[in-house]
């Protein structure tokens, strides 16, 4: 099914047809777009300044992004087994794409832990994600962010030449871009929701394979909170006997098959998302 006409912001979810179990006492957020927001930093409208770096060459700087990649890492770990109680499933071995840059798609529904887990999926690369620039705006941790492998969007088109050079030169080096094409923190969502091709020109452009990261959820005994599952799906390769466009459709549409079929995997519905037209009562944000 092409998703090339899709309207991003007008379309409702499918609900999902098969069998889900939900706690008792479910939350139900109403969303009138799939665009709107349900996680907020504390500066939400943080900006990038114009002399902003996103790569930084001194000494100090090469000697402090391993250390707190490799704290960030640990976090991972405890956060991935305490909190998200997290289980990978890996279709493909990383290991296997040591000599080459890899883009990886992920839909969006952890607040925290998507920041800190693609570390865990696709190691042993190395992974940097192209992020908000809200998220520098979070208190204590923001700063941290970009030495830990957040590439944030810039604030201003004038400095979007720097931008996509640092990507491209981590893909360059044989690293993992992440990104969330659905761009927006849908916490516990079990639907991928529409997105458009954009995003794919990281791999079309940069000449790399995109693999997929699709996160579910599943029940957990004793706890109304889930278990995570995330998959790790690929490569998938652009056409290039197509147009730029087309191949960034093309490979969108693969990645987005992908996605679906793996989400069928939820079988818990902890947060249940639905058009606001549907809403007969208060919001539950």
């Amino acid at each position: 099914m092409s998703l090339s006409n899709f309207a991003i912001t007008e379309l409702p979810l499918e609900r999902t047809e098969m069998k889900t179990e939900m706690p008792s006492k479910k939350q139900i957020r109403y969303y009138k777009t799939l665009q709107d927001d349900f996680v907020e930093s504390s500066d939400q409208e943080h900006t990038l300044p114009d002399d902003y770096i996103w790569i930084r060459e001194s000494k100090g700087a090469r000697f402090a992004r391993p250390v707190l990649y490799a704290i960030g890492y640990l976090f991972a770990l405890l956060y991935g087994k305490l909190v998200l109680h997290l289980k990978i499933v890996r279709a493909v071995d990383m290991k296997d794409y040591r000599t080459t840059g890899a883009v990886v798609y992920g839909n969006h529904t952890q607040p925290i832990g998507d920041v800190f887990v693609p570390g865990l999926v696709c190691a042993p690369k190395r992974c940097y994600t192209i992020a908000s620039p809200a998220n520098l705006g979070i208190p204590v941790i923001g700063a941290l962010l970009p030495w830990m492998g957040a590439l944030p969007i810039p604030s201003d088109f004038r400095q979007m030449k720097k931008f996509l050079g640092a990507v491209r030169q981590r893909l360059q080096e044989n690293n993992c871009v992440v990104v969330y094409p659905e761009q927006h923190v849908w916490p516990y969502c079990t639907q991928i929701r529409p997105y458009p091709a954009t995003s794919f020109d990281y791999a079309v452009k940069n000449e790399v394979p995109a693999f997929c990261m699709t996160t579910t959820y599943q029940r957990r005994r004793f706890s109304k909170k889930p278990r995570t599952t995330v998959y790790l799906d690929g490569p998938f390769c652009a056409d290039a006997s197509l147009s730029p466009q087309a191949q960034k459709e093309a490979l969108r549409d693969q990645v987005y098959a992908c996605m679906q079929k793996r989400s069928e995997q939820s079988t818990y519905v902890y947060v249940e998302y639905r058009p606001a037209a549907e809403e007969n009562g208060t919001t539950d944000k």
